[in-house]
């Protein structure tokens, strides 16, 4: 067996090794650091979109769903199916109970959204509760049964609802059409 060499030198690292070897370990955390504050970055914005979309989605169902049951009036007691039909603002109402009068705080509901406000909100007589958050336009366009556009409440046939919400560019927009199963005439 013969003498085993070692390629190791006792003497160290020179000054200008270290500084060097240290400035590439500097350059390349740097770049890491880039590399994973973009993809911070990134997922903020997708998570946000994400959650935008899916409160859009779940307001505009539930909007959809009570909107179909407006008018129902199971004594035909002469229940108008839409009390008001503005533009950021739709009241309806309806007789779940079945006692032939609509009660004022279950029974007549408005989706809203103030002047000013980025809340979509739903009040059904004990207050405004928030229905979804970062709401920048909803819009209410009521038809006929033509399908004409009409602002009279007791011709509302249909009711398109669109809403754009998000906190992150481009917002998310969605819309759907409600035909109003209970509507009298």
């Amino acid at each position: 067996m013969g003498a085993v060499k070692t390629w190791r030198s006792t003497r160290g690292y020179s000054l200008v090794e270290a500084l060097v070897a240290s400035a590439i370990l500097g350059l390349v955390m740097a770049g890491t650091l880039g590399l994973l504050q973009s993809g911070l970055r990134a997922y903020r914005w997708g998570s946000a979109r994400v959650e935008a979309q899916q409160s859009a989605r779940v307001a505009l169902e539930r909007i959809a769903k009570e909107l179909r049951d407006a008018g129902y009036d199971p004594r035909a007691a002469g229940i108008e199916a839409i009390v008001a039909a503005e533009p950021a603002r739709v009241t309806f109402q309806r007789d779940l109970d079945g006692d032939g009068v609509v009660d004022g705080t279950s029974e007549r509901v408005s989706f809203l959204l103030r002047a000013g406000d980025s809340v979509l909100r739903r009040d059904a007589g004990a207050g405004a509760q928030p229905i979804v958050t970062d709401v920048r336009r909803f819009a209410l366009t009521y038809f006929d049964h033509a399908g004409g556009p009409t602002t009279d409440p007791a011709a509302v046939a249909s009711i398109q609802v669109e809403i754009e919400v998000g906190p992150a560019e481009p917002p998310i927009t969605m819309q759907t059409q409600v035909a109003l199963r209970n509507r009298r005439g």
